[in-house]
């Protein structure tokens, strides 16, 4: 028996904020992505952090399992710390996994109930976009498939414990609740102009709660550039770019070039979210 989950990663989050009196965030999920392969020709636990090995953990809890019988393999294209949802990923993954091969695949709604009680989640393992609560779960907006936006992806150094992001944005809900987030979410589905004015405007109002190195002269280049606007990692280093869907490469090296003291990280795309299984049977 072997069989293989996928999950995408995240270019942070469409819009992070305060809504109603409770935190939410709106997944971006990229075509980068964190890989769990189970198998009985491996053995042990490979790759896997704390934090993947805690949702593995609660998986055979809710199974009623007291051991995994076979071994599990964690692969990973994205970076840690960067806000690019990479602990999110590898515990949807992993949960997906590991009650596929005991027979019994779990929702993404079971799933989420796993994730938050590790941490704040991205939730990009649910099909499409959605909107939530990311420290409780509850999901209260479903969004489908958003255009396919291209995106260029900088990272503006450091790293960020989510944890304790949430900690500090918990603490500062006052300030985060005087801006208008409903009108934002109403944004993303009307077009792509829309979409990245409401996703720009989310990432600017992030500022006063987790500044970002360069960020002005980022934007200050996305207006110059002819770029859509920005997505950025609220809870996280990382921003992208919102490319013109013409000539994407020429535009993404000219976007390299006028930002030389940024870490590039390639081009990327949003994409529709969720898991990915294969199996095969030997």
């Amino acid at each position: 028996m072997e069989l293989t989950a996928r999950v995408p990663g995240s270019c942070g989050e469409l819009v992070q904020g305060w809504l109603r009196g409770e935190p939410f965030l709106v997944t971006c999920p990229i075509d980068r992505y964190t890989r769990v392969r189970v198998s009985g020709e491996l053995q042990g636990l490979r790759g896997l952090g704390e934090k993947a090995r805690r949702a593995l953990e609660l998986t055979l809890n809710t199974l009623g399992q007291g051991t995994f019988p076979w071994g599990m393999e964690l692969t990973s294209e994205l970076p840690r710390g960067k806000g690019m949802g990479s602990s999110s990923a590898d515990i949807a993954a992993v949960v997906a996994a590991a009650s596929a091969a005991l027979g019994r695949s779990f929702s993404p709604e079971e799933i989420l109930h796993i994730a938050v009680q590790i941490e704040p989640t991205d939730a990009t393992f649910f099909p499409g976009v959605v909107a939530l609560n990311q420290v409780t779960g509850r999901v209260f907006r479903r969004y489908g498939e958003l255009p396919s936006l291209p995106l260029a992806l900088f990272d503006t150094g450091g790293c960020v414990d989510t944890v304790s992001f949430h900690v500090e944005e918990m603490r500062r809900s006052g300030e985060r609740a005087r801006h208008d987030w409903g009108r934002l979410l109403g944004h993303l589905t009307e077009n792509v102009q829309a979409l990245a004015a409401a996703t720009t405007l989310s990432a600017c109002w992030n500022e006063e709660i987790l500044p970002k190195r360069h960020f002005a002269a980022i934007r200050s280049v996305v207006r110059r550039s002819g770029a859509l606007g920005m997505v950025a990692a609220h809870s996280g280093t990382v921003i992208g770019v919102i490319l013109p869907q013409q000539d994407e490469a020429a535009a993404a090296e000219r976007l390299r070039v006028m930002l030389p003291d940024l870490a590039y990280l390639g081009r990327s795309r949003l994409i529709s979210g969720g898991i990915s299984l294969t199996r095969s049977i030997g």
